[in-house]
């Protein structure tokens, strides 16, 4: 089956994971791609916010850059358009993104079959954090996608009740989850060994992965390797962000320096080998309609996850059967779960071995999203055909 993969990702980040894994896993089964894309995201590195579109977003007029969004929409329209009459693909698979309505109007043209796919609510999303300026065209564009498209694949079932109560829409709305490449996992190093590569032999590893943020509450997790007299215990954070200069100085004034490493961007395919070493890992604060990446990555590996309490991870993850959830919101509660997983190596262990079959068991894999993506698009293709 030919496969136009149609997205407007100019950042390479977690949203860049998330199309590549997809992508890969449908060309493990035999389906083509066709990508349709923003051609400059493959020359970044790793962590790159976009290049110039991320410039333009910072210097132009809020107004002014929604309305080069909406524009674009027409230049990609054009390239879909040609891609169509090319390689006359299959299915149309659209990430659905705000200002984005080309995928709608290809599939209208054409009579393509459409899926898009959700990962947030773009336009509540930005207008909460004042990054709507043009909200009547924001808002049409949104729904216009999702009223449309012939099938909707949202990450979370939270996201999928705000696609149902936003857009008037509860058929063809399938939750697909985020999901991890076994292979890949199944390759890492053992605990040990991952702690005697980071010079941490010995040492009990509180962990977490990601872009740090203030409302993340990771100043928890100095505060508790700070109490821990015997200095066995390390945090490890595998990522950056704005949070890094406050969490670093508040380790400076607590004198655990040294017993806080935060590794600044790491490419994806070195992530592996930093969880790898982690005893308890970290999941501090989450969107209340994401299915982070990070909780995948650490049920592949094992660890024994402390995670909140909300609707959306518990999607994914079962309290006591293999993750500890804290009230979400509540720092206190959280150090505390911490705490006690710490001094419980029983549960740890128990954990471990439950997160780790739950991958399995409930298929939160990319080759199983991949299938079930195929099975939907050869279900819309042969009923958008006459019958005989």
């Amino acid at each position: 089956m030919k496969i136009l993969y149609h997205h407007r990702i100019a950042s390479k980040d977690g949203q860049y994971v998330h199309i590549e894994e997809l992508t890969k896993a449908l060309a493990e089964l035999g389906h083509q791609i066709v990508m349709v894309a923003p051609a400059f995201v493959d020359r970044h590195e790793f962590g790159s916010e976009g290049g110039f579109v991320a410039v333009l977003r910072k210097l132009c007029p809020k107004w002014f850059y929604e309305i080069c969004e909406f524009s674009y929409s027409f230049v990609a329209y054009w390239k879909l358009r040609a891609a169509v009459k090319k390689h006359r693909p299959d299915c149309l698979y659209e990430r659905y993104n705000l200002y984005l309505p080309a995928g709608v109007w290809l599939k209208r043209r054409y009579g393509i079959p459409m899926i898009s796919e959700v990962n947030a609510p773009l336009f509540s999303e930005r207008s909460k954090f004042g990054g709507v300026s043009l909200k009547r065209l924001a808002s049409w564009s949104e729904n216009f996608v999702w009223r449309n498209a012939d099938a909707v694949l949202p990450v979370t079932a939270v996201l999928a009740d705000i696609i149902a109560s936003k857009a008037g829409r509860a058929s063809d709305v399938f939750v697909i989850h985020n999901g991890i490449d076994t292979h890949t996992f199944s390759n890492a190093p053992s605990v040990t060994l991952a702690k005697s590569r980071l010079g941490l032999d010995g040492k009990t590893v509180l962990g977490f992965t990601g872009f740090m943020r203030e409302w993340h509450g990771l100043e928890q997790v100095v505060d508790l390797v700070a109490e821990d007299a015997s200095g066995n215990r390390v945090a490890l954070l595998v990522g950056d962000g704005p949070a890094r200069s406050s969490l670093e100085t508040r380790a400076k004034d607590l004198g655990v320096e040294d017993r806080i490493i935060i590794t600044g961007v790491v490419t994806r395919d070195k992530v592996r080998d930093f969880v790898a070493a982690f005893d308890v890992a970290l999941q501090p604060s989450v969107v209340e309609y994401a299915s982070p990446l990070k909780i995948f990555e650490y049920m592949a590996l094992g660890k024994a996850i402390v995670a909140p309490d909300t609707r959306n991870i518990n999607e994914i993850l079962r309290d006591g059967h293999d993750c500890v959830m804290f009230r979400h919101g509540d720092s206190e509660d959280f150090a505390r779960k911490i705490e006690a997983l710490l001094t419980d190596e029983a549960t740890r262990e128990r954990l471990q071995a439950n997160v780790k079959r739950s991958i399995v068991e409930r298929s939160f894999t990319w080759q199983e999203n991949a299938s079930k993506v195929a099975a939907l698009c050869e279900q819309l293709t042969h009923s958008s055909r006459p019958g005989p």
